[in-house]
Order: C-alpha cells, then structure tokens, then sequence
C-alpha cells in the first residue's frame, strides 16, 4: 500500500525536502569529482555551504503560502 508524503513545514516533512537536497548535492559533487564521494561528505559541504541559504528560502517561501494566524 502507497504511503502518503508528508506535508511541508511539518518536521519530517522538512527532514526529507533537506535529505532531497543532500542527495542531489551528492550527485552535483560526484559528477565534478569523477567518482562517488559519499553522503557524509555531501551532507557536510552543503551544510557548511548551502544550508543557511536554502532554510532561509523554505521559511520566506512558506510564510508567503501560509495565512496568517490571528
């Protein structure tokens, strides 16, 4: 049976769009190198580089979707 995915701006939710990332992260520095090299190594350089930025753009993107609450 299908799982259903979970929905955006939940933790978990937020934990696979960011393992989404790494992976392709992974992709972009294995293609460079020639030659896999390996999740701890692409979850470390774009955590160093890109995961500040790209939290940030998830938190302005979703308070733009997500009414206001009163």
């Amino acid at each position: 049976m299908p799982r259903s995915s979970p929905s955006p701006g939940t933790p978990y939710g937020e934990f696979l769009a960011e393992l989404d990332e790494i992976q392709l992260h992974k992709w972009h520095l294995s293609e460079v190198a020639g030659k896999d090299v390996g999740f701890e190594r692409a979850l470390n350089n774009w955590s160093l580089r890109h995961r500040v930025s790209w939290r940030h753009m998830r938190n302005a993107v979703r308070s733009q979707i997500t009414p206001s609450l009163p």
